[in-house]
């Protein structure tokens, strides 16, 4: 599975520059939809376009390891086995 780290670009971006990242702000800088943001932001499993990830990593100046990762199947909870 691919596991989106965009709260994580927004959080250090808020951090490095003093002011509040929010997909609202990063909908408007990259044009990427806001609902698109937030299903990358919420949504496991969740089926982007390159161009989408190339947009972040410029609004982010990051590389694209840095807004998304690979976790092995074996290694993602499901509902029938995360711990309450």
């Amino acid at each position: 599975m691919i596991r989106f780290r965009l709260r994580e670009r927004m959080a250090d971006k808020s951090f490095k520059s003093g002011q509040r990242v929010t997909l609202e702000s990063v909908a408007e800088a990259t044009g990427i939809h806001r609902a698109t943001l937030s299903k990358i932001a919420s949504q496991r499993a969740y089926n982007t376009t390159t161009d989408v990830l190339e947009k972040l990593c410029r609004f982010f100046e990051c590389s694209w390891s840095e807004i998304a990762e690979y976790v092995p199947d074996d290694l993602v909870p499901t509902a029938s086995n995360e711990q309450h």
